[in-house]
């Protein structure tokens, strides 16, 4: 890599935002480039005084869709946007065969607007989002529980969560306590997931036992031997005791970030002088009512010059390639899909915007169109919750729907179509095997009892047993009851 002329060191030009008072303390000296903040939510308050200032800003972390170059020109993603990642969560979805799912999200920019995402890819599929919990950003237990209870009132069973990392892994340990973590029960989540797992150094088993059967997505970073070295490099700090965390996706693309302005900023004093003019030479009301002292900021007036240098930006990196597309994103590289099992996480699969899921890495492929109805989208075997291997149907009757009541005739004649068996109780013929092999093609199970019609020593009047229907009511029993369908 090339190092900068006269003098000028990386750190005096770039700084890491960690919170809204060091960016403005920052912004005060004068700046050429930003890198961060690592929230989407902080992102939305510090782009607008990034193009207030001119000062490019660089995000390894923000994913929240509506951070969008229309509305912040000087904002540039070097993740991959939720865009990409809820298209391919939406396609998880449709691949496994589910209609509906319950959506769990942190109820903030990140959360609301990636869930819009999500709703937008399953509308296209003809899906939809059936039920919505929002959590607040405390993850407050008692929250969490009254949320889940209620979800259980309904159908489905697939859940899609979409929160910030949590080491503590308290949605998953309340679900385990509900006994939400079993089987026909279906969990799967964005990649804050395996940013959690990845970014600790040991991961206990109590942990694992917990999200046995999760389903999930992790940016896909290409391994090549630039990664390795640098991973090494990185255990070798952890072994000295410079650092307690491992490393995540976004850890190795905060890295090319710091690299990818480094070479844009060199190549832009190549040919300008890195200056700054007060505010007043501009307006800035964009920043009002955001709480900042404009009087004490400075505009960077090569600011402009220096987002196109950095948006030519094209170099292999730790991450994979380096390069950015017309909304400003990098260009996406895709996700593993990966699965919680007894033997930790594991790896079933991949997908790309190119070639949908495939079993092999996406860069392998050829660059193609792929159709989610196509018969080359595959994935490796994948333990759900209960330790199934069979897909869940994703649906159940609500814990509070009745059985399903069927009024069936009590013939004396033609018996092999419906009847009930003498001194057994139990209703057989071809009617009722057609109606148990129908029940095989609905993905969810049907509660469901047999009531006779008639005394078996003459057939039922039939236009009688209609007319109950139309009623809504059956004497079948003591007391009247709603009948529901008639076999």
């Amino acid at each position: 890599m090339s190092k900068f002329k006269h003098g000028v060191t990386l750190i005096c030009i770039i700084f890491i935002i960690y919170s809204l008072c060091t960016a403005f303390q920052l912004l005060e000296i004068g700046v050429a480039a930003i890198i961060g903040p690592q929230s989407s939510a902080v992102a939305h308050t510090v782009s607008q005084i990034a193009d207030a200032l001119q000062v490019p800003l660089v995000s390894y972390a923000a994913t929240d869709p509506t951070l969008s170059s229309l509305q912040f020109p000087f904002f540039i993603r070097s993740t991959q946007s939720d865009l990409a990642q809820m298209t391919a969560m939406a396609d998880l979805i449709d691949f496994n065969g589910w209609k509906e799912v319950i959506v769990v999200f942190l109820d903030d920019d990140y959360g609301r607007n990636g869930v819009s995402a999500l709703n937008d890819e399953l509308e296209k599929r003809r899906l939809k989002i059936s039920y919505k919990l929002p959590l607040s950003i405390k993850f407050d237990p008692v929250e969490i529980t009254n949320l889940l209870n209620q979800s259980k009132l309904i159908g489905p069973r697939v859940y899609v969560v979409h929160v910030n990392p949590d080491p503590s892994l308290r949605i998953f340990s309340i679900a385990h306590k509900l006994q939400m973590m079993s089987k026909d029960y279906v969990w799967l989540v964005t990649d804050w997931l395996s940013a959690t797992l990845d970014s600790l150094s040991l991961v206990n088993q109590t942990s694992f036992s917990v999200l046995q059967g999760v389903v999930g997505l992790r940016q896909h970073i290409l391994d090549s031997q630039k990664k390795r070295d640098f991973i090494s490099r990185w255990m070798k700090r952890q072994k000295d005791g410079l650092t307690n965390t491992s490393l995540n996706s976004y850890g190795f693309s905060a890295y090319d970030t710091v690299w990818a302005i480094a070479l844009s900023i060199d190549k832009f004093i190549k040919v300008n002088n890195l200056t700054f003019m007060p505010h007043d030479n501009y307006k800035l009301s964009q920043t009002e009512g955001i709480g900042v002292q404009l009087d004490k900021l400075k505009i960077f007036t090569g600011g402009s010059d220096l987002v196109k240098i950095l948006l030519q930006s094209n170099f292999t990196g730790v991450s994979g390639q380096v390069l950015f597309n017309s909304d400003r994103n990098i260009v996406s590289r895709g996700y593993d899909i990966i699965n919680i099992n007894q033997l930790g996480i594991t790896r079933v699969g991949f997908w790309s915007n190119y070639s949908g899921f495939s079993v092999v890495p996406p860069e392998t492929l050829k660059k193609r169109a792929h159709s989610r109805f196509s018969k080359d989208q595959k994935l490796d075997n994948i333990t759900w919750p209960g330790g199934k291997t069979d897909r869940p149907r994703g649906w159940v009757i609500a814990d509070n729907t009745k059985p399903l009541r069927i009024g069936v005739p009590k013939r004396a004649s033609f018996v092999e179509f419906v009847t009930e068996v003498p001194n057994s109780h139990d209703i057989q013929g071809y009617c009722i095997d057609v109606f148990m092999k129908a029940l095989e093609f609905i993905p969810y199970e049907v509660p469901f009892v047999f009531k006779p019609f008639g005394n078996g020593k003459a057939n039922p009047n039939y236009d009688e047993l209609v007319k109950m229907v139309a009623d809504n009511v059956s004497d079948t029993d003591d007391e009247k009851r709603n009948i529901l369908h008639i076999g």
